[in-house]
């Protein structure tokens, strides 16, 4: 199994954005946010990530490019929010349902870790949905540490 990070071209990133956006407002959703909120939340972190409708040096999208498979997802990753340029996040990766369960998320991870120590990184953070069971546990056996829990009982 190999797969290899691809910049995004910018003819695709349109659409990436409309989805990407689209997935974080339904995780929101299911986290309990409304649905108005959801929106909202999403578009500003969208139009502050990406100002011009574009990657920046700070937030970097890549296709996974299987050798076999082709296309088998994405990967958001950049600067963390922080003014340290040594703080990097992964915002967002998603391997397509088809190709789940498959390793390929394992991989994409330790190539966005590649790509973020080139880049001068010396931490890698992200956020994970608490109802995402097999996110947190890759994430776990890749050694990410919790750092912050919320937590909610519904009435």
């Amino acid at each position: 199994m190999s797969l290899t990070l691809i910049p995004i071209p910018a003819q695709k990133f349109s659409s990436w954005l409309k989805r990407s956006t689209s997935e974080y407002v339904a995780d929101l959703i299911t986290a309990g946010t409304s649905p108005a909120k959801a929106q909202d939340n999403a578009e500003r972190t969208m139009a502050g990530s990406f100002p011009d409708s574009l990657p920046t040096d700070s937030n970097a999208v890549f296709i996974l490019d299987h050798d076999e498979f082709g296309d088998v997802g994405y990967l958001w990753i950049g600067r963390d929010t922080s003014e340290d340029p040594a703080y990097w996040w992964l915002w967002d990766i998603m391997v397509d349902p088809e190709y789940q369960g498959k390793g390929f998320g394992r991989e994409a991870m330790e190539l966005a870790e590649a790509y973020a120590l080139a880049q001068g990184a010396k931490t890698l953070g992200l956020s994970v949905f608490g109802f995402n069971h097999a996110a947190r546990g890759l994430y776990e056996s890749l050694g990410f540490e919790t750092t912050s829990v919320k937590m909610r009982k519904t009435l």
